[in-house]
């Protein structure tokens, strides 16, 4: 029950945007980032509401809360009522997507059914993702960036249909209390950095102390967000749930595999159309063995985990995104065409395929009734691991102090240290030997 990935949608519809709203590159990464970061920030409370409240109820208040900004985002006639609606956007999704992972876990056993499950949801997920470029640059390209949004509510109204009629309805719990001073905390500490980060890149910044204010105030948040859940009596987040070495390192490497993917993505909508001159239909449709790829990656992932397990499908899968984005980031100096890093993108997107399966799989391996913790907590790592991505690839790559260094350059390799830096945390997940064997049995 996922649609058209909205965090990758607007990236090719970016240009169109910004020249519509007259806003400059580093606002429009709030148009990215900001649905990110209010999803997966508060991804774990939507698990947990989904968890005390049942998952059908809270999976059709997200949807259709997803659904209602959409159509905001549509209609949007300012460029801060825009960023609204992305933010709302996330908390859709944050309310949504936890519970439907839940109903997949609940509903299929470990082993075979669940793997293939998974999987499923991996294809759709990514396929998604990738998706978004191709269906942006049509859309955009023959009707305008706005139906990006709009043409996404008639989805909307069938998986609302679908899930009344589909999904089981569970009695709610009979008290119930949330950790709302968490939940605001994790939400605050990615935002500040993100506006630390951003404002730091502007090269005619008018508040030079705002940047080094705003990232010492995410420090603090990530702290207090700590403290908070160590001493609440119902925390967002428990800290017994991070026991599991696995779990804690699968989480990880998520993080770490999203931040930099979501950067390749943007920097291949960039590199197509500011570098090569591409428009909207042209860079998507660039995109669309990405696509091809990942779907069948996807295919083959539940016979590869029982082939080689989680951890080599995972290891795998990153191998091949470092050695591929290393490739991109080396043609891409000698103004490589867009054709010429199709190869490159494919193995990307089969080694996403294979680590984000593999990641899933540890990630919710052992739970039972925490199960949309463990979904919220996998999906949170993903959205703020890729919004953090982002973050830096703009705040970083497009810096005044690097002026006269290539943006793409600069991302690709920082996405290339990213990967390399999950492939080492994934390298330490030790898992049980009826998980490592053989899942599928």
């Amino acid at each position: 029950m996922k649609l058209t990935n909205k965090a990758t949608v607007v990236n090719v519809a970016l240009p169109s945007i910004g020249a519509d709203f007259g806003v400059d590159g580093h606002a429009l990464t709030w148009v990215v980032v900001g649905y990110t970061i209010t999803g997966g920030g508060l991804l774990m409370l939507g698990g947990r509401l989904g968890d005390v409240l049942g998952r059908r109820r809270i999976l059709l208040l997200g949807t259709a809360l997803f659904g209602t900004a959409s159509l905001l985002a549509g209609l949007a006639p300012s460029f801060i009522l825009l960023v609204t609606a992305r933010l709302l956007q996330g908390v859709g999704e944050a309310l949504a997507l936890p519970a439907a992972m839940a109903v997949i876990v609940l509903m299929f056993p470990e082993g075979p059914r669940r793997s293939r499950a998974l999987s499923v949801w991996a294809a759709v997920a990514s396929c998604g993702l990738v998706l978004g470029f191709v269906v942006s640059g049509i859309v955009t390209e023959l009707f305008g960036w706005r139906w990006i949004f709009l043409v996404s509510v008639p989805f909307i109204l069938v998986v609302l249909a679908a899930a009344v009629f589909l999904v089981p309805s569970e009695r709610p719990a009979e008290s119930m209390s949330s950790d709302l001073p968490g939940s605001l905390l994790l939400i605050a500490a990615p935002l500040l950095f993100t506006l630390g980060v951003v404002e730091a890149g502007k090269a005619d910044s008018t508040l030079p102390w705002l940047p080094p204010v705003a990232l010492v105030g995410a420090a603090v948040a990530g702290a207090l967000f700590i403290r908070v859940e160590r001493r609440s009596r119902n925390p967002l987040v428990p800290l017994r749930f991070f026991r599991s070495r696995p779990r804690v390192l699968a989480n990880l490497a998520t993080a770490l595999l999203s931040a930099a993917l979501s950067t390749s993505f943007l920097l291949f909508a960039y590199y197509l159309q500011d570098r090569l001159g591409a428009g909207p239909l042209r860079a998507g449709l660039t995109m669309l063995p990405l696509a091809v790829s990942l779907i069948v990656a996807s295919v083959l992932v539940p016979g590869l985990l029982g082939q080689w397990g989680a951890r080599v499908c995972v290891l795998a899968g990153i191998c091949s995104t470092v050695l591929a984005m290393a490739a991109i980031a080396l043609v891409s100096h000698f103004e490589a065409t867009g054709l010429a890093m199709i190869p490159a993108m494919v193995f990307i997107a089969a080694g996403m395929g294979l680590g984000t399966v593999g990641l899933q799989y540890v990630a919710v391996t052992g739970v039972t009734e925490d199960a949309g913790i463990a979904s919220g907590i996998q999906r949170a790592a993903d959205q703020l691991g890729g919004s953090t991505g982002i973050t830096i690839c703009v705040g970083v790559g497009f810096a005044p102090a690097l002026e006269g260094t290539d943006p793409f350059l600069a991302g690709s390799l920082l996405a290339t240290v990213g990967l390399a830096a999950a492939g080492l945390v994934a390298w330490r997940i030790s898992l049980p030997a009826a998980v490592t064997e053989r899942p599928l049995g």
